[in-house]
């Protein structure tokens, strides 16, 4: 996990519409860095839908909202006109900017152990550096915590 105060990690990645992102292209203004496991499951739909619907608020603040999982492009792209989201999601099919930020870890549901994304925020600022982080987010209210911290440090 990269800690706060410490520079995030460059990376670049395709997103829905297989248009590669660069985190250094977005210098300049608030980043809202979230990692979920994957698209159309229930967290992750109350969790996008969240940011999407907040959108507008984070705007404001000169602030963009990006969230990435190990799905393709292709499911991002269902997901979204299936959910009718405004928000941008990256795909890390490889799992190296998981990885480099963390947030693919061992994980154990029913006794069962696998690698999979610990649901994560990362706020970055305008300069690049991390400015605050969630570890395993509880999606209710998650959003309104995001947007309180992003107002708190504008």
């Amino acid at each position: 996990m990269i800690e706060v105060g410490n520079r995030a990690i460059n990376f670049c990645l395709p997103n829905q519409d297989e248009v590669e992102i660069c985190l250094r292209d977005l210098k300049g203004k608030w980043v809202v860095l979230y990692f979920y496991p994957k698209d159309n499951t229930p967290g992750c739909t109350t969790e996008a839908c969240g940011f999407a619907k907040s959108l507008p608020d984070f705007e404001k603040i000169n602030a963009v909202v990006i969230g990435i999982s190990p799905d393709s492009p292709k499911k991002h792209r269902n997901f979204i006109e299936k959910k009718d989201l405004k928000i941008t999601l990256l795909s890390d099919e490889e799992k190296k900017v998981l990885s480099d930020y963390g947030v693919w870890q061992l994980k154990k549901m029913y006794g069962r152990e696998y690698m999979g994304v610990v649901r994560t925020t990362y706020l970055i600022d305008p300069k690049g550096n991390v400015a605050k982080r969630w570890d395993k987010v509880k999606v209710k209210n998650h959003v309104n915590e995001v947007k309180q911290a992003l107002n708190e440090l504008c």
